[in-house]
């Protein structure tokens, strides 16, 4: 039977219409590459950006570094030449004032003298130990204090010219005699303060003492002996 002829153009019709879907479809599929695409170039940026903000920090970070170098060498500069030196032992003479007793106690005043052509600088109480008449070394116990029977006195920082002077005095038991086994001395050995090199002078006739002695701080002149 022949073939009726609007059946073939409707068969024509069909099969453009299929050719043109399976072609957008292909179309569709061919979009997926460009998106991918640009996902990638948005992932390089990323680095790119975070490489800038470590640079960043790093920059930020040598500041500091600079400024302490700064401060180090100021105060090293400052220390440096700040003060005079400290009085040793071995820029100082030691003295006997002289005594006194009552009422079961005896002071005896020391002065210590600046022999070098610089000021020292001294602050505190001297190290001391009595001595025997053969100076040997007697029972000694210091207390540093700034108040004794004889009256009372701070300690203050002093600057010694050369040739002046810094006294203390020595509180103890005097003219008491006791179990404790007291003793006359006849020297006194002294160690400045922030020093470890030693200092001697005589005790004229010697001076009662029961181990225990009250230090007064070092004053200017001769005023921690009056």
């Amino acid at each position: 039977m022949p073939e009726h002829p609007m059946k073939r153009t409707l068969l024509v019709l069909g099969i453009a219409v299929l050719g043109m879907t399976t072609l957008a479809a292909c179309g569709s599929s061919g979009g997926a590459p460009a998106a991918s695409s640009g996902t990638a170039s948005s992932a390089s940026s990323q680095p790119a950006g975070t490489a800038t903000s470590t640079t960043d920090q790093t920059t930020t970070t040598t500041a500091p570094t600079t400024s302490t170098a700064s401060t180090t060498t100021s105060t090293t500069t400052t220390s440096a030449s700040s003060g005079e030196p400290p009085c040793r032992a071995a820029a100082l003479s030691l003295s006997f004032l002289g005594q006194q007793g009552g009422m079961g106690h005896g002071e005896i005043g020391f002065v210590l003298k600046n022999t070098s052509d610089v000021s020292c600088r001294t602050y505190g109480w001297p190290g001391i130990l009595f001595l025997d008449q053969s100076g040997h070394p007697l029972p000694t116990i210091p207390h540093h204090t700034t108040s004794d029977f004889f009256g009372s006195g701070p300690a203050v920082p002093l600057v010694i010219a050369p040739g002046a002077s810094a006294s203390f005095r020595l509180d103890v038991g005097h003219g008491v005699a006791t179990s404790a086994g007291c003793a006359t001395a006849y020297a006194l050995q002294v160690i400045p303060p922030n020093d470890t090199a030693t200092l001697r002078t005589s005790i004229p006739n010697g001076a009662y003492e029961c181990k225990d002695a009250n230090v007064s701080p070092l004053r200017a002149g001769s005023s921690a002996y009056p």
